[in-house]
């Protein structure tokens, strides 16, 4: 019998890969790796103060998202496959004396999405268990005899489903999203009668590696890539842990892995309207103009073919929306960002100055582009002399009272 110290953790997970790619088409390389990752770390859950989500998601059926977790299964420690519990069952089933299990939630847009019910308790569930101090309080007994217990709530949990899901999980999950398989892309059909009990071998495998390292790992502070902290790094920090342990080339493919995920997850994520508006206030209306009419911000903003603000709830956005939407945030003197009186030539409309915004834009907003803002103005209205819409369009900067006279044209 191979001696607990001789398993090589590398070719392990390099197996463990290779089994996800008989099944599952991912659309990046980084996919493979964090999902292998993650198979290892529900193994050793114990060791992290937090456990990553993660999550499989497609804009349609039929991309894999099953499949996938059925592989994902297969390879970890006390399953538990559903798309229908309770939040009570949940929190019985984590108590439980047989140690942590790995829950896999399919369909889980029914539980978030638009058809989602009222069922909060599931929802604090799934976010409350990323952290190990996570938990719920609940009276347990029967009739007047009731006392107070505190639940755990901390395991390892997948998911899959259709479209997004909410900030508290996307930020602390792991995304996978899934699409449809191209003609050209093939998978081996998967059998459970012949390929589960392949897949039991290869967790049975994990299970002892994660033994022979588990003190290891326990006391790991990973280093993380350049630029990662805060919430990304506890949610990677468990994963670059198990590929530290690893070993082989796994440390360097995971922080690869990493940086690539957590930009596409910034890129997909539709969920922060305030960040993207605070955005294109900085890079694409402003572009350096110190205040700005309302009138003028709105016109800018419904003139982005690319962006969200002609249809929201159906509806483009409006003065009401806008100050909601920026009222979030508050400028460098901690106060809500409103808007305020601008004199203009033409009148004294409401509006917003770039000092209000300016310590929003520092904390939320991506860097600033490094290419020139000039393309950026072309979505500022022309000014047409004498115009009242011409004259609220027009930014208008610190300058002398005769040139804030002159119209600013557009590039």
């Amino acid at each position: 019998m191979t001696a607990p110290h001789a398993i090589d953790g590398a070719a392990l997970l390099d197996e463990v890969e290779a089994f996800h790619r008989r099944f599952n088409v991912f659309p990046t390389e980084a996919a493979y790796v964090a999902v292998a990752l993650w198979d290892a770390h529900a193994h050793l859950i114990d060791c992290f103060e937090t456990t990553p989500r993660i999550a499989f998601l497609s804009p349609e059926p039929g991309s894999g998202k099953s499949r996938a977790l059925e592989i994902v299964e297969l390879l970890t420690p006390r399953p538990v496959a559903t798309v229908s519990a309770s939040a009570n069952a949940l929190y019985r089933l984590v108590d439980s004396a047989d140690g942590l299990p790995t829950v896999l939630f399919d369909e889980v847009d029914t539980i978030f999405g638009p058809k989602a019910g009222a069922d909060e308790a599931l929802r604090g569930f799934l976010n409350a268990g990323y952290r190990r101090i996570g938990g719920a309080l609940r009276c347990v007994g029967e009739g007047s005899n009731q006392n107070a217990q505190v639940f755990n709530s901390y395991c390892a949990v997948a998911m899959a489903g259709l479209g997004s899901l909410p900030d508290t999980v996307l930020t602390r999950s792991v995304i996978v999203r899934m699409r449809k398989r191209a003609p050209n892309e093939k998978v081996e059909p998967y059998r459970q009668r012949i390929h589960e009990k392949q897949g039991h071998a290869l967790r049975d495998r994990l299970a002892n590696w994660a033994d022979t390292v588990r003190d290891q790992v326990a006391q790991a502070w990973p280093a993380m890539p350049d630029g990662v902290s805060d919430r990304p790094a506890d949610v990677w920090e468990p994963l670059l842990a198990v590929a530290d342990a690893i070993g082989g080339d796994w440390p360097g493919r995971a922080r690869a892995a990493c940086l690539e995920l957590i930009s596409a997850a910034h890129d997909n994520d539709e969920a922060s309207l305030g960040v993207r508006l605070l955005t294109d206030l900085r890079d694409k209306v402003f572009c350096g103009a110190d205040r700005m009419p309302t009138a003028a911000i709105i016109e800018c903003l419904l003139r982005m073919d690319d962006a969200p603000w002609g249809d929201l709830d159906d509806k483009p956005i409006n003065s009401r929306t806008l100050a909601r939407l920026l009222g979030q945030y508050v400028t460098p003197a901690n106060k809500p960002i409103k808007p305020r009186g601008i004199r203009t030539p033409s009148g004294f409309p409401k509006g917003y100055y770039a000092e209000d915004l300016t310590d929003a834009w520092t904390r939320y907003c991506p860097p600033h582009p490094e290419e020139s803002a000039t393309s950026a103005t072309s979505a500022t209205p022309q000014v047409n002399g004498g115009e009242s819409v011409a004259d609220t369009a027009t930014p208008v900067r610190h300058m002398s009272t005769e040139a804030a006279t002159q119209p600013i044209l557009a590039h």
